[in-house]
């Protein structure tokens, strides 16, 4: 039986994301409005609103709709916000990202994924987004300081080179620790290099290339 697709997204929404203290409702309009199983791999259309991180391909996943409206909600973003994504995956966060700012810097490491999520925001009609493709734990350099930093994948340590990519009074949501329980943490730049941080929830996430825990070598 063909998935009824809108009453899906509803159950997603009032079932899934809502429950999970998701109250701002300008985040549930637009996880409502973009369109979700327009941004996973026709394998996976009928889980499209699962409650399930779906695999993208290189290890990596979407992350559950619950774990995408927190962070969507923690961020607080204002129509006027400049927002960087590291991990743009399937691009569907990006386009939640975009929908709730002016505009949307996002970069990935793998190439196939950027070109992916580009023809799916250009099928979503978001224009506010551009998208770069590189290795953003040590290498790539964004141009200019950002309101918002959202990080899709995990790290074990956050790499201090991102904080100078901060405004004052700019907002980091980041996963952070030794996997199966990591920590989502919201850094707030308060000025002066100095850094408010919060731990919001618990979850699990595949690590950013480059951000593993360090080998322990037991002999």
């Amino acid at each position: 039986m063909a998935m009824n697709i809108e009453q899906a997204r509803l159950n997603m929404v009032e079932n899934q994301v809502r429950p999970w203290e998701v109250l701002d409702g300008r985040v549930l309009d637009v996880i409502s409005r973009v369109r979700r199983e327009d941004f996973v791999a026709a394998e996976h259309r009928q889980l499209a609103f699962a409650d399930l991180c779906l695999p993208l391909g290189h290890g990596e996943v979407m992350m559950k709709p619950v774990v995408e409206g927190r962070v969507l909600q923690a961020l607080e973003l204002l129509p006027t916000d400049h927002v960087l994504e590291i991990g743009t995956g399937s691009g569907f966060l990006t386009a939640c990202l975009a929908t709730l700012s002016a505009r949307v810097s996002s970069v990935d490491i793998h190439a196939d994924f950027t070109a992916a999520a580009a023809r799916r925001l250009q099928a979503a009609g978001i224009t506010n987004a551009a998208l770069a493709t590189g290795e953003a734990v040590n290498e790539w350099q964004p141009d200019g300081l950002f309101d918002a930093l959202v990080v899709t994948g995990a790290v074990h340590a956050i790499p201090p080179r991102w904080l100078t990519w901060l405004k004052p009074g700019a907002r980091a949501l980041v996963v952070r620790g030794q996997s199966p329980v990591q920590q989502a943490i919201l850094l707030t730049h308060e000025g002066a290099g100095r850094y408010r941080e919060e731990t919001l929830f618990e979850t699990d996430l595949p690590y950013l290339t480059h951000a593993e825990p360090p080998q322990r070598f037991v002999f």
